[in-house]
């Protein structure tokens, strides 16, 4: 992060309470579309405005204006839009049924690697009679306590979503960003479990990785999980930092999510494996695997020619760890070693 630590952005544990409980509206919005219009929201955005993703998405921001939104605070945004860079502002909007309220919007750009914004990202809380009767400054810097964490990992997901050929002019986002919900909510879930170990230990920016893969695959099984499909895990106790437990469950969550969407077709049996453990040479081993019809013989995972392979390999990279995958008798393993030096 630039100019906090992730410990301190952590330690305030009522930003993410509010996060966690999803009262944080969030979208992104595309600037390298004409009119910078919203490609994605999640559920909080819905129940705060009242308008529906279908609603939302391809359009500007600007619909949530209305007759005494003050101009002055529209001209802010639109500047920091052009400018680049991150504004913050409480400005009047208004929900689908017309009825006002004022909105806590924190607006930031997402960079890619040409140094130029992919997305922008934007917070928005809106402010009740006790945030206004409450200290005004805290309640400003934990939102954005909660963007800078965010904005750095949602760089991590959105930079794999550009297409490898930048000749382009437009993103071809596709299935990517039907997976961007999912992917958010991995997201979430590594908040949610940083703010239980700061409740159970004096262990500022530390995780239990086994306790978080955990409720990352619940997630994914409860959506995915289908009759005659058997889930099995067996994950060990390992302390990690938050930059690499937020890595690994990414990693996880895309291996299986790809699992359960191509090892098994319409079959309607079948069985899908997660170990986590610990090496006796340091470092630990990720395991995922499933018994169904295996890769294509010239077929290669990860693949650069899809967001989430290239998600995949940008993580590893981050971690330098060692991804292998073995092609069995039936089905596939994928092995992944993170040479990480645990912590006791």
């Amino acid at each position: 992060m630039d100019d906090i630590s992730f410990a301190t952005a952590l330690g305030t544990n009522e930003a993410f309470a509010a996060f966690s409980r999803l009262s944080v509206s969030v979208l992104l919005t595309d600037p390298r579309l004409p009119d910078n219009p919203i490609i994605y929201v999640n559920d909080a955005f819905e129940r705060t405005t009242g308008y529906s993703r279908a609603a939302a998405i391809g359009h500007n921001c600007r619909f949530l204006q209305g007759e005494k939104t003050d101009k002055r605070d529209v001209d802010m945004i639109r500047t920091a839009v052009a400018e680049k860079r991150e504004a913050s502002v409480d400005i009047l909007n208004y929900r689908a049924n017309g009825a006002p309220f004022i909105n806590r919007l924190i607006i930031a750009p997402i960079l890619g690697d040409d140094g130029e914004p992919m997305f922008f990202l934007g917070l928005q809380k809106e402010l009740t009679e006790g945030d206004r009767a409450a200290d005004n400054r805290i309640s400003r810097d934990n939102l954005k306590l909660i963007q800078k964490l965010v904005q750095r990992d949602l760089a991590l997901i959105l930079n794999s979503l550009r297409e490898p050929a930048t000749e382009q002019p437009a993103p071809l986002l596709g299935r990517a960003l039907e997976a961007l919900p999912r992917r958010l909510e991995t997201l979430q879930t590594v908040y949610e479990e940083m703010r239980q170990a700061r409740r159970m230990s004096n262990k500022r920016d530390i995780i239990d990785l086994g306790a978080l893969l955990a409720r990352v695959s619940a997630a994914i099984v409860h959506t995915e999980g289908r009759a005659g499909l058997r889930y099995v895990q067996n994950v060990e106790n390992v302390d990690v930092t938050l930059d690499r437990a937020t890595r690994i469950a990414l990693i996880v969550s895309e291996t299986l999510q790809n699992a359960f969407e191509h090892a098994f077709g319409h079959e309607d049996f079948g069985r899908i494996e997660l170990n986590l453990t610990r090496l006796t040479g340091g470092g630990m081993r990720i395991m995922i695997g499933d018994d169904g019809r295996g890769l294509p013989t010239k077929q290669e995972w990860p693949s650069e020619a899809h967001a989430g392979g290239r998600l995949v390999r940008d993580l590893l990279a981050g971690l330098d760890a060692k991804l292998t995958v073995v092609r069995g008798a039936a089905g596939v393993v994928v092995l992944i070693d993170v040479p990480v030096e645990l912590i006791d």
